[in-house]
């Protein structure tokens, strides 16, 4: 049975500890801007108010909008159902296959089509025939590229149809898979690609894109997998893609309404109902008993309190122990070491790490796999108040190492200190930390991949196999360890940043300095955790990058 467990701080308490009459109220007591006054008291006339959420609020879930879409998997050839939509894939120069099975009078006036365009079936190839008759409202060949098309290549035909079919304005789209059909791998790729392509963050916006609905997406082809395997595929599908949008959802969220107790509050809420999974949340009395000093150093500069989500799904005949780590800084001002004003725009989705980590274990549990899993997420504001940390400071952690912080703006993994030495005292079979560490990841990386470190060559192989069959592609760097110098202090154990040169590398060795006795991998988030352009599986802003990976690696174990 299902626990939900918080730090006790005294009758009335809510969730983390807040009592009800205190929610709108910092630690000092002091109230929050930006809040409504309570009872409903409209604010006073010509002051701003930000985007908060209350507790009570309900707002629609993307999720809800976006993923009920009933997905079917049937044996036939394009003429099995008649859609509003039919997709025909097409390899390169194997257009005359794709038409296979369609009446003979269309298929030449598509062979004709094609010939007048120059489709040949290369990657961006598409071509649109409105009406066929009765069965079909339009027609859309869309090409797959040049030999065995893998993941990626239908992933992305899943993707272009959707936008398609909602340029079309379709509530039934069917994609003729062919002989492809019989391969699992093939039917989880062009299903997820439509779903996660049909994403939007819109709530905010006082008009909506008003988008028919997409209501159902029909997989056809010959042969298909036995029913239980077909059924496995689709079911893994309907419960990751959510997930992945709940992730999308707590990115995109402004950090007005993000705050760490409504990080731990979502976990909490992700958590109901789920068999195996509990949910602990540390206040900040907790975390100081705990002595995790990284996470309160960070967090002295908000008056919002930070918070310690820890999420444990024990599946039932695990194989393996695994620990997850998440950074969550809900925003990043860069503290005292403050970053210029463009830089913070996009600061919102610093947490992305940890949000990762609440929607990989609670997709787990979901999906019921049979492995241990506990997620680390210390949350907190990094802001440059009175009472923030300073340039100079030294922070002695619990495990006795000593860092000087001589750069504020380095505070993700100040927090992760904290998080993966704890992680450690467990002994679990493997650690992975996500983050968005280091900005020298992006400009080494770009947005696509992200850098995977670690201490076990193993380990980082099986990550990387994992992210190249989940589309969430990884790149290793070295753990150099003639770096090391270049964190050495002469106040401290530790300093919290290198000389400049190897930036995601100094950061993971910052990193490996907390971890002990096991196998550990860190990967370094900050490129492909947020877009600021429309990529084909995620519009811009948060694209919940890693949940797939890390299930394609847990699903893995057992």
């Amino acid at each position: 049975m299902r626990r939900r467990r918080r730090a006790a701080c005294g009758s009335g308490a809510g969730p983390g500890g807040a009592h009800r009459a205190d929610r709108g109220r910092d630690r000092n007591g002091a109230r929050r801007p930006g809040l409504r006054p309570h009872h409903g008291a409209r604010p006073r006339r010509g002051r701003p108010r930000l985007c908060r959420r209350r507790r009570g609020d309900v707002l629609p879930r993307q999720e809800d909008l976006q993923v009920m879409i009933a997905v079917q998997l049937r044996r036939g050839g394009p003429d099995v159902g008649a859609a509003d939509l039919l997709v025909l894939p097409a390899a390169e120069g194997e257009i005359g296959r794709a038409l296979t099975g369609l009446d003979r009078g269309l298929a030449r006036v598509l062979r004709r089509r094609a010939a007048a365009v120059d489709f040949r079936g290369r990657p961006d190839d598409a071509l649109v025939h409105q009406g066929d008759g009765a069965r079909n409202r339009a027609i859309a060949l869309m090409g797959l590229g040049r030999g065995p098309a893998g993941g990626d290549a239908w992933r992305r035909l899943g993707a272009r149809a959707r936008r398609e079919a909602e340029r079309q304005g379709a509530r039934r789209v069917a994609i003729h898979l062919g002989w492809s059909a019989g391969d699992s791998e093939v039917i989880t790729a062009a299903a997820e690609g439509f779903l996660l392509a049909g994403y939007r963050f819109d709530r905010y916006k006082s008009e909506r894109n008003d988008r028919r609905r997409v209501d159902r997406l029909l997989l056809v082809g010959d042969p298909i997998p036995p029913a239980s395997a077909a059924r496995a595929a689709l079911r893994t599908v309907e419960t990751v893609v959510p997930h992945v949008f709940r992730v999308r959802d707590l990115v995109n969220e402004p950090a007005s309404v993000a705050t760490p107790r409504y990080l731990a509050a979502q976990a909490e809420e992700l958590a109901n109902g789920v068999s195996r999974l509990e949910v602990e949340v540390w206040d900040e009395k907790r975390i100081a008993r705990e002595n995790l000093a990284g996470l309160l150093a960070v967090a002295r500069g908000s008056r919002e309190e930070p918070r310690f989500v820890k999420l444990h799904y024990a599946g039932a005949d695990a194989r393996a122990r695994i620990a997850l780590v998440g950074k969550a800084i809900t925003f990043d001002s860069g503290g005292l070491s403050l970053k210029p004003a463009k830089a913070m725009e996009t600061m919102k989705y610093d947490m992305a790490g940890g949000a990762t980590v609440i929607g990989t274990v609670a997709a787990a549990a979901a999906l019921e796999l049979p492995v241990d899993v506990t997620g680390y997420v210390p949350a907190s504001e990094n802001l440059p108040g009175g009472r923030a940390q300073k340039p100079g400071d030294v922070i002695r952690y619990a495990n006795g190492k000593t860092v000087e912080v001589l750069n504020t703006d380095a505070e993700g993994r100040l927090v992760l200190a904290d998080a993966l030495a704890l992680a450690c005292r467990a002994q679990p079979d493997a650690v992975i930390d996500l983050a968005t560490l280091t900005g020298a990841a992006r400009v080494a990386l770009g947005t696509l991949y992200a850098g995977v470190l670690g201490n076990d060559q193993r380990l980082v192989d099986e990550l990387i196999a994992a992210g190249r069959a989940a589309g969430e592609p990884l790149w290793q760097l070295p753990l150099v360890p003639e770096y090391r110098e270049d964190l050495k202090s002469p106040v401290a154990d530790l300093r919290n940043v290198g000389g400049g040169d190897a930036g995601t590398i100094i950061g993971a060795l910052f990193l490996a300095e907390f971890v002990e006795g096991v196998r550990w991998v860190h990967l370094d988030i900050a490129g492909p955790a947020f877009t600021d352009k429309d990529l084909p599986l995620a519009p811009r802003g948060g694209t919940g990058f890693g949940v797939r990976l890390l299930l394609r690696y847990l699903r893995s174990l057992g």
